[in-house]
């Protein structure tokens, strides 16, 4: 009798697993009622947290330490990159430079947080072979515009009496000119591309710091400013770039680091978990497969709207093949994900308790619901 073959495609679980422990997880699963059966492992990502570890975890890639400026560009943290096996594909996140887990809750101030640590982050890449960068904005802390960022890369924001800017959002209001003379050459012959599913503006009611401001830390006061700065940015972007970037789609992502990456270094932007897929050669391997089995710490609804699951959900669906999703939590209206190529969805805890002690027993409670899953699908 052939192997069963088993494709592997969690997201993270956050604050409990890694995309790759939960694949090991899965795995153990499996092997408790099927010993001989075939288990692929592809960490899956939606461009945010846990996108380089599962790009570099698929692709035999390897992490790069680098030392960048953080979210309060005086305080230097180590963090990484990621480089593909092909040796000229780097993949970064933001939120490892510049993200909101870096500070605590009273550290927070968009007006003083800076994308500085970013560009340094794309900086260490160039000098270290990229001819590509990926980059997953989400989660960040700042509300900045990319401006740091354009900073760290050499591009001068200065105000009227041509003085350089400091960073942070809340200097934006005095830009008045801005000299990109000096912005790294590299940039030009570098493709950079922006995984996020986020398509809101960089200003208004729907911009970056009325609808994210609030959660990195901004008071209402606060957010009203940013915008208004954000506002006289790309008023001046438009006057000394020709770059209308106000209303562009995804511009707002990560306080507004969609719109610096875009202008400053002609950016791309491409779905996260369709960018993640493409570069594991999930559809190749899914086409190949018996079942496919994908998970994340909670799906709802939401879960529809570009994030790993879904997009898992939607290769196997073109080949026809189920598709197990097993989630910490179960919330409104996952119903939906039925029709989108999902199978079956399971809540993994084993027992109603604390939040800390479901986190703790994750990979155990994804071990025993994946093998009780494999249970009934040997009986068929």
């Amino acid at each position: 009798m052939r192997k069963k073959r088993f494709v592997l495609a969690p997201d993270s679980f956050k604050e409990s697993m890694s995309a790759k422990k939960a694949c090991e997880a899965m795995e153990r699963g499996i092997r408790k009622v099927l010993p001989d059966a075939e288990a692929i492992h592809v960490p899956m990502a939606d461009g945010g947290e846990g996108t380089v570890d599962a790009l570099v975890d698929g692709s035999d890639g390897t992490r790069i330490e680098v030392v960048v400026s953080g979210p309060i560009p005086t305080e230097k943290i180590t963090t990484y990159y990621g480089l593909l096996a092909d040796k000229k594909t780097a993949v970064m996140e933001m939120a490892k430079a510049n993200g909101i887990e870096l500070l605590t809750e009273n550290q927070r101030n968009p007006l003083l947080t800076s994308t500085y640590g970013t560009g340094e982050m794309i900086k260490a890449a160039l000098d270290h072979g990229a001819e590509r960068i990926i980059i997953g904005i989400g989660g960040s802390v700042t509300n900045d515009g990319g401006a740091g960022m354009a900073q760290a890369l050499g591009v001068r924001l200065l105000d009227e009496e041509n003085n350089e800017l400091p960073v942070g959002g809340g200097a934006l209001s005095k830009l008045a000119t801005i000299d990109v003379t000096n912005i790294d050459p590299r940039i030009k012959n570098t493709e950079i591309i922006i995984a996020s599913d986020v398509t809101n503006p960089l200003t208004g009611p729907n911009g970056a710091s009325v609808v994210f401001g609030p959660q990195k830390g901004a008071t209402p006061e606060m957010v009203e400013e940013l915008d208004k700065n954000l506002v006289h940015y790309a008023k001046v972007i438009k006057k000394e770039l020709a770059i209308n970037i106000a209303d562009q789609p995804g511009a707002g992502a990560a306080g507004g680091l969609g719109a610096g990456l875009l202008v400053f270094a002609g950016a791309s932007m491409r779905s996260g978990v369709e960018l993640v897929i493409e570069l594991t050669h999930l559809e190749e391997v899914i086409s190949q497969a018996d079942y496919v089995f994908t998970g994340e710490g909670g799906m709802d609804f939401q879960t529809k709207f570009g994030k790993a699951p879904y997009g898992v959900a939607k290769v196997a669906k073109k080949y026809q093949k189920p598709v197990f999703a097993c989630a910490g939590h179960i919330g409104e209206n996952v119903e939906v994900l039925y029709d989108e190529g999902i199978t079956a969805i399971f809540g993994i805890l084993a027992k109603s308790g604390s939040l800390d002690e479901a986190l703790k027993s994750g990979e155990a409670n994804l071990e025993r619901t994946v093998a009780n899953i494999v249970r009934i699908l040997d009986m068929e």
